[in-house]
């Protein structure tokens, strides 16, 4: 008996004390183990000066535990976390392959759930007279908008020709990568002819200011409630910028690109179907009060470069708060005018259903028929952002070995960011401004 006393382990003090009889209203108590909650058990460890005291909030009734202050949480308590509205680093935009659809921008299945709840919640009720622009109508509060993004992509692009006198951009002769530099960068990314021969290295050389603000050339449309375009119409309708059809079906007046202005709702008489209303009764239009005056684009002679680094500067900062401008509004544009792209190329429509012209050769067109799969367009389909490479604020030229450490930003941004103006915080992320570089592709190695 005496040996197996001596056998059993030694309790202490605190495991003899009874429990406490008042009512306590404290949570289970949890252990935190690394960065995830474990299993609501409690274990007592005995550690010296680390005695919390938790009280019921009764008077004469506590209880004292040996265990870490640092163990002891509550159930409803959670982790701290830093939150930043921009994050310090941030993927690129995903480059979709040739033979991948795009995604919707809302899926399929949210578009439906929508659509029930809208029958559903019609059901009963008088039909509602349709909106502007559906009804032919002029959505008034986005005309002051349009005239802004159009004369924005005027200032925008004359900018950039003075600019690209001061900084150099490189434009490969085989494909379409550009670069913002005076030297190209030694990335073989190259896919273009005879990129084999080469190694897949750029044949670097000049570039003119459409390839660092892409024009997306869409149909224009006299009537946007109009039939839809034909295959055999494709070549009698002009092509313009898809951003300007976008500003002139929002208001725009262009004597060269005329367009069917209403003054009453149309009349629906089916699914597709409508007849325009009777204007005779109406008195003369009067001059419209939202028409501003419009700027013209240089010619190349116009063009002259800043003479001092004060002047690129504010060239810079111009140029950047006009692409900033014409991003924000044609989102604004966006969200009242319908703007489709196909789901397998780079074509742009700007109306309510995209055209019949059998023209897409993207993956797979022989099963179409060369027609395109239009859907929903979303602002970098109006506008392409172009990405290019950050050059480091040393100035020092990029090297193969350490890409992994660059960041990237809009070529527009680039731009503005090498001729003097400050760098957006939004664009921060991708630019991966806070990652060091390594001086030596030894030191390279030894990160983590």
């Amino acid at each position: 008996m005496r040996e197996a006393l001596a056998m059993r382990p030694s309790t202490s003090a605190s495991a003899l004390l009874p429990p406490p009889t008042c009512f306590s209203r404290l949570p289970p108590l949890r252990s935190f183990v690394g960065l995830r909650w474990s299993a609501p058990r409690f274990q007592v460890r005995e550690r010296a000066a680390a005695v919390v005291g938790i009280s019921c909030g009764t008077p004469g009734c506590s209880l004292r535990l040996g265990v870490p202050a640092l163990t002891v949480f509550r159930s409803n308590q959670r982790a701290a976390v830093i939150r930043n509205e921009h994050a310090q680093n941030a993927d690129f935009p995903r480059n979709y392959s040739k033979k991948e659809k795009k995604p919707f921008p809302i899926p399929v299945l949210e578009l439906r759930r929508r659509a029930k709840e809208r029958m559903k919640a019609a059901q009963g009720k008088p039909k509602r007279p349709l909106p502007p622009p559906k009804n032919g109508m002029l959505v008034r509060r986005l005309i002051p908008v349009a005239y802004k993004v159009y004369n924005a992509r005027i200032l925008l692009i004359n900018n950039l020709r003075k600019l690209m006198k001061v900084v150099p951009v490189k434009g490969c002769k085989y494909c379409s990568e550009i670069h913002v530099g005076s030297v190209g960068h030694p990335f073989r990314t190259c896919r273009g002819m005879m990129s084999d021969q080469r190694r897949g290295e750029h044949d670097w050389g000049s570039t003119l200011a459409e390839a660092v603000f892409l024009p997306v050339e869409a149909y224009h449309l006299e009537d946007r409630l109009g039939k839809r375009i034909p295959h055999d119409q494709r070549f009698a309708v002009p092509r313009i910028p898809a951003l300007v059809e976008l500003c002139i079906q929002a208001g725009v007046d262009l004597p060269e690109y005329p367009i069917k202005r209403r003054r009453k709702p149309i009349i629906k008489m089916g699914k597709t179907e409508f007849v325009d209303a009777d204007e005779d009764d109406l008195p003369e239009p009067e001059p419209d009060s939202f028409k501003q005056a419009l700027l013209e684009e240089l010619r190349f002679g116009e063009i002259i470069a800043s003479s001092s680094p004060e002047e690129t500067a504010a060239l810079a900062e111009e140029t950047l708060e006009a692409w900033e401008t014409v991003r924000d509004g044609a989102l604004k544009l966006m969200k009242g005018y319908a703007v489709r792209v196909c789901g397998y190329c780079p074509e742009v429509h700007v109306g309510p259903t995209g055209h019949k012209a059998r023209n897409c050769g993207a993956f797979k067109h022989q099963q179409r028929n060369g027609q395109h799969g239009w859907q929903a367009a979303v602002l970098d389909d109006l506008i392409p952002p172009r990405y290019v490479w950050h050059m480091p604020e040393s100035g020092e030229e990029l090297q193969r070995e350490l890409k992994t450490f660059y960041g990237q930003a809009p070529a527009v941004v680039e731009l503005c960011i090498q001729g003097g103006a400050e760098v957006p915080e939004k664009y921060k992320a991708t630019m991966r401004l806070d990652i060091g570089i390594p001086s030596s592709l030894k030191e390279a190695e030894m990160v983590i």
